[in-house]
């Protein structure tokens, strides 16, 4: 008798629930058993797709970083450069409110498995900031934000977004001074911290705004759960 094949759709079933378990009950809720149960599968499943639970928490990493470069893409350029560069801010943020479960272990909040980031996941990372470089180069070229390295604004943008999406995510963030809030006034004052003027970049800011609700958040409500 030939052995069984291996279902491929087992595979992104087996990194969701075990990063929603994690997220959720911690690395004690974790075995091979409790999420091959969760997916529906056998425990041989872990082997076969990640060799074990280590390769499953590299590959948990790998999935969120693409599912942020998803909403990245969902990005379109337009004529306005810093109102495109606010808009992947905020889809930075939308990614991680859709994503809590992989969004914690992305960065190395949660540990599985004595598995731990090294420069390869952290480079991986780091390609979905290509884009975000490119729109912070067309802000420069088109006069909006003085000379300056475009990688480095592209840091500054992250940075400064992802500080304020761990902080909500954690409940810190509560009125008067809500998530909401503090995004808008934060990246307002990024696109002058550049160079822009402060009628201009609140003029692109609030552009954003309903550019996510009309192109960002429905083409990740049709996608259904990632």
């Amino acid at each position: 008798m030939s052995p069984r094949r291996s279902d491929p759709r087992a595979r992104p079933g087996l990194v969701t629930i075990a990063a929603r378990l994690l997220a959720e009950e911690g690395p004690q809720a974790l075995s091979t058993r409790r999420i091959a149960s969760e997916v529906g599968t056998s425990t041989m499943a872990l082997y076969t797709h990640f060799n074990g639970m280590r390769g499953l928490a590299r590959a948990i990493v790998h999935e969120g970083f693409a599912r942020l470069q998803q909403h990245f893409t969902r990005v379109r350029p337009s004529d306005d450069p810093v109102c495109d560069l606010a808009l992947l801010g905020r889809a930075y943020r939308c990614n991680a409110q859709a994503n809590p479960h992989l969004y914690a272990v992305m960065f190395g909040g949660s540990s599985l498995a004595g598995f731990s980031l090294d420069e390869e996941d952290r480079q991986y990372g780091r390609y979905t900031l290509a884009g975000v470089t490119e729109c912070a180069a067309r802000c420069i070229g088109a006069g909006r934000f003085r000379p300056a390295d475009p990688e480095l604004v592209a840091h500054q943008m992250w940075s400064a977004v992802h500080g304020l999406v761990v902080l909500e995510l954690g409940g810190y963030l509560i009125e008067p001074c809500d998530a909401d809030r503090l995004l808008e006034a934060q990246l307002v004052g990024l696109m002058v911290g550049v160079g822009d003027t402060r009628e201009a970049a609140a003029g692109s800011v609030a552009a954003s705004a309903r550019r996510l609700r009309e192109e960002v958040v429905p083409a990740v409500d049709a996608a259904g759960p990632e």
